[in-house]
């Protein structure tokens, strides 16, 4: 199982909570059509935990997100599709930046 993990910051110009009810309402509704794809996580930031030993990395984030694929030809395929085409076009409305990270999960507590 392969994941794709998308650090997103809204536009400028859009607030939080116009970005997490696009994110929500328009834009998620495109990821059912994406062949391929196994799962689809949306995780809202509510808050920043903050530790008094490790310094924070300067980054703001409004958003995670998060995507399986069965292995990375899946994700390919499934990236390479009108679909996919049509999510990332929405995407470049309200999204501002991103970063994305492909990683293979190990699964410590399950």
């Amino acid at each position: 199982m392969i994941k794709s993990i998308s650090l997103l910051t809204r536009k400028d110009g859009w607030t939080h909570e116009a970005f997490v009810k696009h994110w929500v309402e328009i834009h998620a509704p495109l990821a059912h059509a994406v062949p391929g794809l196994r799962r689809y996580v949306q995780s809202h930031i509510q808050g920043e935990r903050v530790r008094p030993d490790i310094p924070a990395t300067d980054v703001a984030v409004d958003g995670i997100a998060e995507l399986w694929y069965d292995d990375m030809e899946a994700m390919q395929h499934a990236l390479a599709s009108p679909e996919a085409k049509r999510l990332h076009a929405d995407g470049a409305l309200f999204i501002g930046r991103i970063k994305t990270f492909i990683v293979e999960e190990k699964v410590i507590v399950g």
